[in-house]
């Protein structure tokens, strides 16, 4: 490695995160491939937000033939961190080509960050027109097969979770109505309430989550109040 470039490396997992984000800088201000390694590592380890996300743009000012099998191996990763990176650092390059990559397992995954990270990844690549392979659970579906897994988290965690969740299906459009339409119906009122917000949200954009929830939570107990009285 040359000497100029094993400063930049160090500088890179110095104690100070101004100094990381300095290197971060340099490393993007003059873009080489022999910096990708060092970044794509130092995105799973990295604990400042700032400085992560000037190693994704670092990393998005190389080329997407270098960075993009490097952060599709990190998917593989046992760090959540370093899942989470790699997913955000895709979705800024935008290249489909890592949309194989993107299977059910890191759609669903048990970490919210990583989850939400591989929704906001999976509507940026899902191809707009490929047709849903046998094996949809290895991942490289179509929108109408991502709607279906994202649906299957509805009702999942908190506030944050929940709308992340709810803007990534309102952007995968029309594909996600059915799903949306059968999820109001579910047994889990959580999941009910999620889908309806998410529907209402679909239908106008600039009404806040936190109404839409409490407006689908109305509607239900309305409908339920009417169902008993009926019978």
């Amino acid at each position: 490695m040359r000497a100029d470039m094993a400063r930049v490396v160090q500088g890179l997992e110095h104690g100070s995160a101004t100094v990381r984000l300095r290197a971060a800088l340099a490393v993007g201000t003059a873009p080489d491939p022999g910096y990708v390694d060092a970044l794509v590592a130092r995105c799973g380890a990295e604990p400042d937000f700032s400085v992560r996300e000037m190693l994704t743009w670092a990393l998005t000012r190389h080329a997407p033939s270098v960075t993009v099998p490097r952060l599709v191996g990190e998917l593989r990763s046992e760090g959540a961190r370093a899942r989470s990176q790699a997913l955000h650092t895709l979705s800024k390059i935008g290249d489909r080509s890592a949309w194989p990559a993107l299977t059910r397992a890191l759609l669903t995954d048990a970490d919210e960050e990583v989850a939400r990270s591989a929704w906001r990844a999976a509507v940026v690549l899902v191809p707009e027109d490929e047709p849903v392979p046998d094996d949809a659970e290895d991942g490289g579906g179509g929108r109408a097969e991502l709607a279906r897994v994202l649906a299957t988290q509805l009702g999942r965690g908190g506030r944050e979770t929940a709308l992340s969740l709810s803007r990534a299906l309102i952007a995968l459009g029309e594909a996600s109505a059915p799903v949306l339409r059968a999820a109001s119906a579910a047994p889990d009122p959580r999941v009910r309430d999620h889908a309806s917000a998410t529907e209402r949200l679909r239908r106008d954009p600039d009404a806040g989550f936190g109404w839409a929830v409490e407006e689908a939570k109305r509607v239900a107990v309305l409908g339920t109040a009417a169902g008993r009285e009926e019978g």
